[in-house]
């Protein structure tokens, strides 16, 4: 990205800090309503090189908070669309593009070169799996929890997910880890605010709601609540990578 266009980011937070940007990372895991909008803050924010991953294809409910779902995209890979987006803001940047499932089976590689990355999944099985690698292997990385079922943006918070509360999905999270003899303390977005809807999985056996692609209850949520818990999990990399 020519320094121009970082003009004001400099100013705000110094050359060394856009020449680190510049040079990181990252990885973005579900592109969904929280990582597309992540992506977005990434790419203008003057990252250098992008890991993307996301098998999914836009559909049209994704058009309440998904980015980069519009009618003219509907069907299309949520990959593509990240990429091209990312490279109309900034043409030098390099985006590698996975559409599919990131699980055991290809994590060590698809991390290999990664100096950060978000974990956007909403699907519990597959967000244990990838949060349970990457603490023990002291990776960097920022977890969100859900944004689904809330309204209040003010109720959105920063801190190691040991501190969160009346979040029935880093409940959970905190749970599994805690039985795979981890001791849950990372950053984590998640929101204060109690769900507005009975959580109908609440009941479902172990066996099953780790698994992938199994049936889930659909939550409710709004077109700015995602965006912003994105948007915070980006700042936390930003920081992390201009800071050092």
């Amino acid at each position: 990205m020519a320094d121009s266009v970082l003009r004001r980011s400099a100013l705000l937070l110094g050359e060394e800090a856009i020449a680190r940007l510049k040079g990181a990372s990252v990885c973005v895991i579900g592109l969904g309503g929280v990582g597309s909008y992540a992506v977005e803050a990434l790419a203008r924010a003057g990252i250098g090189r992008f890991t993307l991953i996301d098998f999914d294809i836009v559909g049209e409910t994704n058009l309440n908070r998904q980015l980069f779902a519009l009618r003219e995209t509907i069907g299309q890979a949520k990959v593509d669309l990240a990429q091209r987006r990312i490279l109309a803001i900034n043409p030098e940047a390099k985006v590698i593009c996975h559409q599919e499932f990131l699980d055991a089976d290809n994590r060590v590689e698809l991390l290999a070169e990664v100096d950060s990355f978000i974990d956007a999944i909403d699907s519990l099985g597959p967000k244990i799996g990838l949060l349970e690698y990457a603490v023990r292997r002291e990776l960097e990385f920022v977890s969100v929890m859900g944004a689904g079922n809330r309204l209040d943006p003010a109720q959105v918070q920063l801190t190691s997910i040991k501190k969160s509360h009346n979040c029935p999905l880093a409940r959970r999270v905190r749970k599994y880890l805690g039985r795979r003899g981890i001791k849950a303390d990372f950053p984590c977005v998640w929101s204060s605010e109690l769900p507005l809807r009975p959580d109908e999985d609440t009941d479902i056996p172990d066996e099953i709601i780790l698994q992938r692609g199994r049936q889930r209850q659909t939550v409710g949520s709004v077109s700015y609540l995602p965006a912003i818990m994105g948007m915070v999990a980006a700042s936390w990399v930003i920081r992390q990578i201009a800071c050092r």
